[in-house]
C-alpha cells in the first residue's frame, strides 16, 4: 500500500482522497455512510474487522436476541398443552442455539456489505488512528500501513465490554457479553455480574435453558430507569422461574480454576458457580485512535463529547454512537449517523433525535416503553391517568398462549395526550410502535381516544391499546 503524506492546514477539498471517512461500521457508521453516498460524497469508512456490521451485529444486539429468540420459541413449544408431554419435551445446549445466531450473522453481514458496494463506499479493512485532523492512519493485519485524507471524519468506532483489571478474562470459566458467544459447553451454573440491559437478556436466555443463574445487580432494583411496575414484573418473573436475585452486591474478588469459579462479596458472601459472566457496563473504542493528536480528550469511559449535531470540539471531526454514550442504542445511533451526514452535507440541519426514543430489552418476556414512566410524571407534578390492557385477557394470547404480560398507557387527564406506553410481554418492542405512532401526531392528533375510535384487526395483540384506553377513560370523573 502507498502512503500519502499528512494533510497540510492549506490544502483544498479537492486534495484530498474522500469528503468524508467514517470510522467503523455499526449502525451509526453505516447510517453516516449511506446518507453522504446518497448525496454524492467521496465516502470511505474503515472497519478493523474482517466483516462489516460493528459490535451489533457480531457480537451484540443481532447475536444476543437471536439467541433469546431461539430459547423463546422453546419455551413456547415446551408450554403448549399440545406438545407438552415427557415424549416430545425438548432441550437444548447454548452452542446448539448458538449456531442459529451464527446464521442469522452470517446473513446480516453479507447484507450490509452489500450496502456499501451498491452505493459506491470504499472499505478499508484495518485498524484508524489519528495522524492530523484530516489523515488516518490505517494499520493492516500484514503489518502495512497506508494514510488517508477526507475533508471529514466521523468517529462511529462503537464500545467493548468494560473489564476490571482484578478479573482474568483469560480463563476459560470467566466471559463477558462478547466472549460468551464462545461458550462450548452448557453449565449447569452460571453467575451473571451486571443486572442491567445484557445481565437481565443473558439471565433470560440461561434459565430458558434451564441452566441455574444468579444474577448480581449492583443497585437497589432492576432496571430502575424503567417503569417501576414494568420492572417489577420482571423483577417477579425471574423469581417465579427461579433466577436468585442478588440486589445491592458488589464483588470483593473473583478467583477461577479448573473445579469452578468462586465470587466473593464485599457483603460477605461466597459463591460458586461453572461459569462466570460479567456484563456490568462498557467503554467506548477510543483508545486507539490517538486522538491526543487532534487535540480531543475522552472521558474515563472512552466517550467523546459532541453538539447537537454530533460534532466534536475539532470543526471537521463527528462521533456517533456510543463513543458519545447515552442513549447507547443501535436505532439510536443510526439516526445519529444520519444527522451527522446531513450536518456535513448542508453545513447545518435542524433535524435532531426524536426527544421520546423507544426502549426494547429482549428478555423472556420482552419489555418495551416510550415516553415518561409514572415517577417521572409524578416527580413532574403532572395530573396523569393510568389505562392498562392485561395479555391474558386477549383472544390473541390466549391463542398463541402467550398470556403473561401487560401494557400500560399514561396520558394526561385534561387534554388526554399520551405521555407514556410501557408494555411487558411477548412482542412488547414491536406493540409499543403502535401507540409511538400516535404519540407522534401533532394538532391534537396526540389523543388516548384515537385507541377508542378506530377499528383493530381481530384477533390481535394491537387490541390491547383499545383495552387499555378503555380502562384509562373509566377512571376519569
Amino acid at each position: 500500500m502507498n502512503s500519502n503524506t499528512s494533510t497540510e492546514e492549506n490544502q483544498q477539498p479537492s486534495d484530498y482522497q474522500y469528503d468524508t471517512i467514517i470510522i467503523g461500521t455499526g449502525p451509526g457508521g453505516e447510517g453516516a455512510a449511506m446518507n453522504l453516498a446518497k448525496h454524492h460524497q467521496r465516502v470511505a469508512v474503515v472497519e478493523r474487522h474482517v466483516a462489516v456490521g460493528g459490535g451489533c451485529t457480531h457480537w451484540g444486539t443481532i447475536p444476543s436476541k437471536a439467541l433469546r429468540h431461539s430459547v423463546s420459541r422453546l419455551t413456547e413449544y415446551n408450554q403448549n398443552p399440545l406438545f407438552s408431554d415427557e415424549e416430545n419435551f425438548k432441550k437444548l445446549t447454548f452452542p446448539e442455539i448458538l449456531k442459529h445466531a451464527e446464521s442469522v450473522i452470517s446473513k446480516q453481514t453479507r447484507l450490509r456489505g452489500s450496502f456499501y458496494d451498491r452505493n459506491n463506499v470504499t472499505v478499508y479493512h484495518g485498524e484508524a488512528s489519528f495522524v492530523d485532523q484530516h489523515t488516518l492512519a490505517i494499520q493492516y493485519n500484514d503489518g502495512s500501513q497506508e494514510e488517508l485524507t477526507a475533508k471529514n471524519i466521523i468517529i462511529a468506532s462503537g464500545s467493548r465490554p468494560y473489564r476490571p483489571e482484578n478479573i482474568d478474562f483469560t480463563h476459560n470459566r470467566i466471559f463477558d457479553s462478547d466472549t460468551i458467544l464462545s461458550l462450548k459447553n452448557n453449565p449447569k451454573h452460571i453467575i451473571i455480574y451486571g443486572a442491567g440491559v445484557i445481565g437481565c437478556e443473558y439471565a433470560s436466555i440461561f434459565r430458558g435453558l434451564g441452566i441455574r443463574v444468579d444474577l448480581i445487580n449492583t443497585r437497589e432494583r432492576l432496571l430502575s430507569f424503567m417503569d417501576a411496575e414494568i420492572a417489577d414484573a420482571l423483577s417477579y418473573h425471574f423469581w417465579n422461574n427461579g433466577v436468585v436475585i442478588r440486589h445491592n452486591e458488589e464483588f470483593e474478588r473473583v478467583e477461577a480454576n479448573d473445579d469452578g469459579v468462586v465470587v466473593y462479596l464485599k457483603s460477605g458472601k461466597k459463591m460458586k458457580t461453572d461459569c462466570f459472566l460479567y456484563a456490568n457496563g462498557r467503554t467506548g473504542n477510543t483508545d486507539r485512535l490517538n486522538l491526543k493528536d487532534v487535540g480531543l480528550i475522552a472521558d474515563q469511559r472512552g466517550q467523546l463529547k459532541v453538539n447537537e449535531r454530533y460534532r466534536t470540539d475539532i470543526d471537521n471531526i463527528y462521533a456517533v454512537g456510543d463513543v458519545i454514550g447515552y442513549p447507547s442504542l443501535a436505532s439510536a445511533a443510526f439516526d445519529q449517523g444520519r444527522i451527522a451526514a446531513l450536518g456535513i452535507i448542508k453545513g447545518d440541519s435542524s433535524l435532531c433525535l426524536i426527544q421520546d426514543i423507544p426502549a426494547g430489552i429482549y428478555t423472556i418476556p420482552e419489555m418495551s416503553s416510550v415516553g415518561k414512566n409514572e415517577q417521572e410524571l409524578t416527580a413532574a407534578k403532572i395530573p396523569y391517568e393510568v389505562g392498562r390492557a392485561q395479555f391474558k385477557h386477549l383472544a390473541r394470547a390466549q391463542i398463541t398462549g402467550t398470556l403473561v404480560g401487560s401494557l400500560k398507557i399514561l396520558f394526561h387527564r385534561e387534554t388526554k395526550e399520551i405521555l407514556g406506553i410501557h408494555c411487558f410481554g411477548e412482542r412488547a418492542s414491536e406493540i409499543v410502535h403502535i401507540g409511538q405512532a400516535i404519540m407522534q401526531q401533532e394538532n391534537g392528533g396526540n389523543n388516548i381516544e384515537y385507541f377508542v375510535n378506530t377499528t383493530f384487526n381481530y384477533p390481535t395483540m394491537a387490541e390491547a391499546f383499545r383495552v387499555a384506553a378503555l380502562n384509562g377513560l373509566n377512571r376519569l370523573f
